[in-house]
């Protein structure tokens, strides 16, 4: 199984937004279009979404699992499906005054802030063509950031009951007893197997626009970066290659450009 890799660099949050939605429906499109090309093929297992894999449309090989978008995004604060408008401790008009948008926008999670220096990984992929469910799927981008970040030689982890990538050990607080910190956030939308949005791995971010946000919901935790962790600088290019590494060998995907 293949899928694609575009790097878009920096780009508008609405522009990538838009871009993933298209890439969204048009594998869904595909998808649906298997499944009624078997239907009339006289295979009564083909039903939406159930995987099968008759004579693939142009352009829509039976190997191709889909695209993986690599970005950074100008500020922007989104809000997802099941946040709280709250957890966005200033207003509106002062966020704009400082240069920055905001989004409520269709993935799960609560409030998360993009921008310079953070590698935002987009990741619109069928999985039933990779063959694994939802819940294995976001534990593969998590394990994907944990090996990423284990190259800069820190140790990250998972915390019950949060999402995401956590730096501090687990519970509510470190063996010694430090407050965990958030170095990546992960949230998803998936519709018969079809995935968007994805997780935000902070590399030189600027945390301070974290301040202005409960950071996924959370009052009593922080936030981190691979330079705040290291003390040093981190070539972003380099990060992305160990999250395409490593994205690949977790899905068993080859990820071509």
């Amino acid at each position: 199984m293949k899928a694609s890799c575009r790097d878009l660099g920096l780009m508008d949050y609405r522009d990538c937004w838009d871009l993933q939605q298209s890439l969204f429906d048009t594998l869904l499109e595909s998808k649906a279009a298997r499944n009624r090309a078997a239907l009339a093929a006289g295979n009564p297992g083909a039903v939406p979404g159930a995987g099968v894999e008759p004579t693939p449309a142009a352009g829509n090989s039976p190997d191709e699992a889909g695209t993986i978008l690599l970005v950074e995004h100008p500020p922007v604060y989104t809000l997802g499906k099941s946040g709280h408008a709250e957890n966005l401790l200033i207003g509106r008009e002062a966020l704009e005054a400082m240069g920055a948008q905001f989004f409520h926008i269709d993935r799960g999670g609560d409030i998360t802030f993009h921008g310079p220096g953070q590698l935002v990984c987009y990741p619109i992929l069928d999985l039933e063509r990779l063959g694994i469910g939802l819940r294995s799927y976001i534990d593969a981008l998590e394990e994907a950031v944990i090996r990423t970040v284990a190259e800069y030689g820190i140790a990250a982890g998972r915390i019950a009951g949060a999402s995401g990538v956590w730096v501090g050990g687990s519970g509510d607080r470190g063996k010694s007893g430090e407050v965990p910190r958030k170095i990546c956030a992960i949230g998803v939308r998936s519709s018969r197997y079809i995935t968007m949005h994805g997780f935000a791995l902070n590399v030189t971010t600027d945390l301070g626009w974290f301040s202005r946000i409960n950071p996924c919901g959370f009052t009593d935790r922080g936030v981190t970066s691979l330079e705040r962790e290291t003390g040093r600088k981190i070539a972003m290019d380099e990060v992305k290659s160990f999250v395409v590494k490593f994205l690949s060998e977790i899905l068993n995907v080859r990820i071509y450009k």
